[in-house]
C-alpha cells in the first residue's frame, strides 16, 4: 500500500515532552503515514520513544544520530507500508526505498542541510552520490538550508555562488520542485521585522512525479518551531490544477522558436 500523507518538519529538537506531543498531535491530525523529522537533536531513539511519540503503528524507522545537540534525522512509517528493506544513512540524509502498490519501487530521502558554505558544497555532493545509489523514482524532502532563487528570501543577504550551486544540482539531476500551496516562505527568525526564507522544500525526479501525478504540498502552522511543517499528500492534487510539464527536448524541435515567438 502506498502512503497517502508524508509529514516533513524541522522540529528543532525532539527531546522534550512538549515537542513530542506536538509531533504526535500534528501527525494524527493530518493522518500522516510517513513522518520525516529533521534536527531531532537526539543521539539515539529507542523503539519505545518512537511508539510514545507516534503510536504503535509506526514500528519501522531509520535514524541519523545528532552530533552532540546538533542535527539528527528520523524517518518513520506505518507498518502496513511496503518497505523493501533497502535504506541508507549518510552525513546529512536518510533514504528509504518503498514498494509501489502497482509494482516497482521508489526512494524517499529526508535531508537536513548544514550551515557552513564548505559543508553545503559537501552536502550537495552527498546528494549526488545518494542519487547514484538510489536508482529509479526519487523524492528528496526536508530542510536544505539552501535557496536557488532570489525570491526564496525576503532580503538580498544571500550567497549568489551558493544559490547557483544549488540550482545546478537541481538541473543536473533533472529534478522538479513540488510547488508549496498557500505559503511563500517556510522559516522565520521570528523578530519584529522578520527574515523569511524558503529553506524547506520537496524535489522529485520526473519518473517519481509520473508515479504520483496527484501530489499536493501544503503547510501547517506551528508554535513550536521556527520552521513550518510541510504535508505532502500523494493523492491530493487540487482539481483542475495539473502541472504543466516542459520537456527539455522541445527547443530542439524544428519550428519551436517560431511558435514561441508567435505566441
Amino acid at each position: 500500500m502506498d502512503p497517502s500523507k508524508i509529514l516533513i518538519w524541522n522540529v528543532r529538537g525532539l527531546n522534550s515532552r512538549a515537542r513530542q506531543d506536538s509531533v504526535r498531535e500534528l501527525a494524527l491530525s493530518v493522518k500522516a503515514e510517513v513522518v520525516c523529522l529533521q534536527e531531532t537533536k537526539m543521539q539515539s531513539i529507542a523503539s519505545s520513544t518512537l511508539i510514545s511519540v507516534l503510536g504503535a503503528e509506526f514500528s519501522e524507522y531509520v535514524f541519523l544520530p545528532s552530533i552532540g545537540a546538533s542535527g539528527g534525522i528520523l524517518v518513520a512509517w506505518k507498518n502496513h507500508l511496503r518497505f523493501t528493506g533497502a535504506s541508507r544513512v549518510d552525513n546529512h540524509s536518510v533514504s528509504i526505498q518503498f514498494h509501489k502498490q502497482e509494482g516497482g519501487t521508489w526512494w524517499l530521502t529526508c535531508v537536513y542541510g548544514p550551515q557552513g558554505d564548505d559543508e553545503k558544497i559537501s552536502f550537495l555532493q552527498e546528494l549526488r552520490n545518494v542519487r547514484e545509489g538510489c536508482n529509479g523514482p526519487w523524492v528528496v524532502a526536508g530542510d536544505f538550508n539552501l535557496i536557488y532563487k532570489a525570491s526564496d528570501k525576503n532580503n538580498n543577504n544571500f550567497s549568489r555562488a551558493m544559490m547557483g550551486r544549488f540550482r545546478r544540482f537541481i538541473n543536473d539531476l533533472d529534478l522538479k520542485e513540488i510547488p508549496l500551496h498557500g505559503r511563500r516562505f517556510t522559516w522565520s527568525n521570528q523578530q519584529m521585522e522578520p527574515v523569511l526564507v524558503r529553506l524547506d522544500r520537496v524535489l522529485c525526479s520526473v519518473d517519481w512525479e509520473f508515479l504520483f501525478p496527484d501530489v499536493l504540498l501544503q503547510s501547517s502552522a506551528s508554535q513550536d518551531s521556527d520552521h513550518c511543517p510541510l504535508i505532502l499528500g500523494l493523492r491530493d492534487n487540487i482539481s483542475g490544477s495539473r502541472r504543466f510539464h516542459f520537456e527539455a527536448f522541445w527547443p530542439k524541435l524544428e519550428g519551436f522558436h517560431d511558435i514561441v515567438r508567435d505566441a
